[in-house]
C-alpha cells in the first residue's frame, strides 16, 4: 500500500511542479476571474493527467509489476488515480459551470474581454480557438458519462460482468476529454515541460483507449486451452478446474494469477493459479469458490473439453525473499497460491523453514487430505484451524506457535480485513513492513 500512496503522490507532485513552472495560481491582478482562469488550467492538467496515467495502467504493463509489487497493486493504484481524477474533475466542472450560473443569477459580473492590439493568430492557434465552444460541450457531456461509469465501477453490488462491459466505455469518455484538453489547454504550455508531458500522456492514453475498445489489451499474453478435469467440493462450495494449454504459455511462478475467459459474454475473471508449471503437460489448475453470480454458476456451466482463454501470468506474490523462514497464512480460498507453492517446493526443495496456517470456516475431509499430503511432500508444517472448533487465528496465536517469528517473513492471502489486522498486529510487535506480503486480490 505504501508504494500505491507514494506513486499517487509522485504523479500529483510532478504534474503540479511542471504546471507551476509554466504558470501561477497567484495572477496579477488577483481577482475571482483571473484566479478562475489559471485554476481551470491547473485542475484540467491534473485531472486529465491522472486519468491518462490510470489509462496506461489499464494496459497491464508487465515491466511495471516489479516496481509496484504486482498487477494487484497496479490495479489498486489505477482505482485511486480514477477516484482522484473524479474529485479533481468535479472541482474543475464546478469552477467552470458554477461560475456561469452565478453570472446568470447576477451574483458575479464577468469582465469584458479586452482585445489585444495587433494580435495575430497562427493557423494552429486559430483552429484551436475556433474549436473552444464545441470542446467545452464535448468535455461537459464526457464528464457526466465518466462520473456515472466511475461510480458504477466503485459500487461492489454492481455485477462483475456488467462492470466489465460498462467500464471499457470510460475509454470513449477519455477520448472526448482528451480532445477537450488538447483544445482548451493554453497554447503556451505546449512549448514547455508540462506540455511535453501532457502530449505524451494524451498520446499514450489515446492509444490505450483504442486498444481497450478493440479488445486488444493483453493479446500477446493470451493462450487458448481446454478444460481437462473438474473436481467439485460441495461442502466448501469450491470447484477445481484443470486446463491444458496450447503452445504459447511462458510459464509462471507459484503465487501468480491469470485472467480466464470461459464465456465471452461474461468476460475475463482473475484466478490464482493453484499448480506449479510443468511444460511437459502444460496444465494449469484453478480453484474457485462460489462467492458471486459467476462463480456460483461455474459448476453447472463448465464441461470437460470446453475451450477457454487464459491471459497472464501476473502478480509478484512469488515467495521470493532472503528470510530463513516464512509464515504462510492462507485463509479460506486464500489457500490457493500456497497450494501452487507446495507443489513447486516438492519438485524443487529449498532450505527455508515454513509454517502454513489455514484458517477456514468450512471443512471438507477430502480437500484437507490433499492439502496435508501436499504439505508433507513439500516439508511444510501445516496448522489447520476450523473456526467453529478452533476459534479465530490472530497474531498472538501465530507467535505462540512460532517463537522465532522475528526471523520470518509473512505471506498472507485471504480476506483483506483479516490481512490488514494481522499486518498491523505484527508491525506493532516490530516486524519490518517489507516482510509482510499481502495479495490485494480485488480487481475493482
Amino acid at each position: 500500500m505504501t508504494r500505491i500512496k507514494v506513486s499517487l503522490l509522485v504523479v500529483l507532485l510532478l504534474l503540479t511542479a511542471l504546471w507551476l513552472a509554466a504558470d501561477t495560481l497567484l495572477p496579477e491582478p488577483f481577482t475571482y476571474f483571473s484566479f478562475r482562469t489559471v485554476f481551470m488550467q491547473y485542475s484540467g492538467v491534473i485531472g486529465i493527467g491522472l486519468m491518462s496515467v490510470a489509462m496506461l495502467l489499464a494496459l497491464r504493463p508487465k515491466w511495471l509489476e516489479p516496481h509496484l509489487d504486482g498487477l494487484d497493486k497496479m490495479y489498486r493504484l489505477h482505482k485511486w488515480l480514477g477516484i482522484a481524477a473524479l474529485v479533481v474533475a468535479i472541482v474543475h466542472w464546478w469552477w467552470g459551470k458554477g461560475t456561469k450560473w452565478m453570472v446568470g443569477w447576477g451574483w458575479l459580473e464577468k469582465p469584458a474581454r479586452k482585445p489585444v492590439a495587433g494580435e495575430t493568430l497562427g493557423a494552429i492557434e486559430g483552429w484551436l480557438r475556433s474549436q473552444r465552444g464545441f470542446a467545452e460541450s464535448v468535455g461537459e457531456w464526457a464528464f457526466y458519462a465518466a462520473v456515472v461509469l466511475i461510480v458504477l465501477a466503485l459500487v461492489k453490488r454492481f455485477p462483475y460482468h456488467w462492470f466489465v462491459k460498462t467500464h471499457k466505455w470510460i475509454a470513449v469518455a477519455y477520448l472526448a476529454l482528451a480532445y477537450h484538453s488538447a483544445v482548451l489547454t493554453k497554447v503556451e504550455y505546449w512549448t514547455q515541460p508540462v506540455g511535453w508531458l501532457m502530449a505524451a500522456l494524451l498520446l499514450g492514453g489515446t492509444v490505450t483507449a483504442l486498444l481497450t475498445l478493440t479488445g486488444r489489451i493483453g493479446t500477446g499474453r493470451k493462450v487458448t486451452g481446454t478444460i481437462a478435469g473438474l473436481i467439485d467440493y460441495p461442502a466448501l462450495r469450491v470447484l477445481e478446474t484443470a486446463v491444458v494449454l496450447e503452445d504459447g504459455w511462458r510459464g509462471h511462478a507459484a503465487g501468480q494469477f491469470a485472467f480466464v475467459t470461459s464465456d465471452k459474454n461474461e468476460g475475463a475473471h482473475p484466478y490464482t493459479i493453484a499448480s506449479a508449471w510443468n511444460p511437459a503437460d502444460r496444465r494449469l489448475v484453478f480453484i474457485t469458490k462460489a462467492l458471486g453470480d459467476h462463480t456460483s454458476r461455474l459448476r453447472e456451466r463448465l464441461k470437460i473439453g470446453m475451450p477457454v482463454t487464459v491471459e497472464g501470468p501476473y502478480g509478484c506474490f512469488n515467495f521470493e525473499d532472503a528470510q530463513p523462514r516464512q509464515i504462510w497464512v492462507g485463509a479460506g480460498i486464500g489457500i490457493t497460491p500456497f497450494i501452487a507453492r507446495l507443489k513447486q517446493r516438492a519438485a524443487t526443495p529449498d532450505a527455508k523453514t515454513i509454517d502454513l496456517f489455514h484458517p477456514t470456516a468450512e471443512f471438507d475431509q477430502a480437500a484437507i487430505d490433499r492439502l496435508t499430503a501436499d504439505a508433507e511432500a513439500a516439508s511444510v508444517r501445516l496448522h489447520l484451524l476450523v473456526d467453529s472448533k478452533d476459534g479465530r487465528l490472530n497474531g498472538e496465536r501465530i507467535r505462540a506457535v512460532i517463537p522465532e517469528w522475528q526471523s520470518a517473513s509473512i505471506w498472507f492471502c485471504g480476506p483483506p480485513g483479516f490481512g490488514q489486522a494481522l499486518r498491523e498486529d505484527f508491525l506493532a510487535h516490530g516486524l519490518p513492513p517489507e516482510r509482510f506480503h499481502q495479495e490485494l486480490f480485488q480487481m475493482r
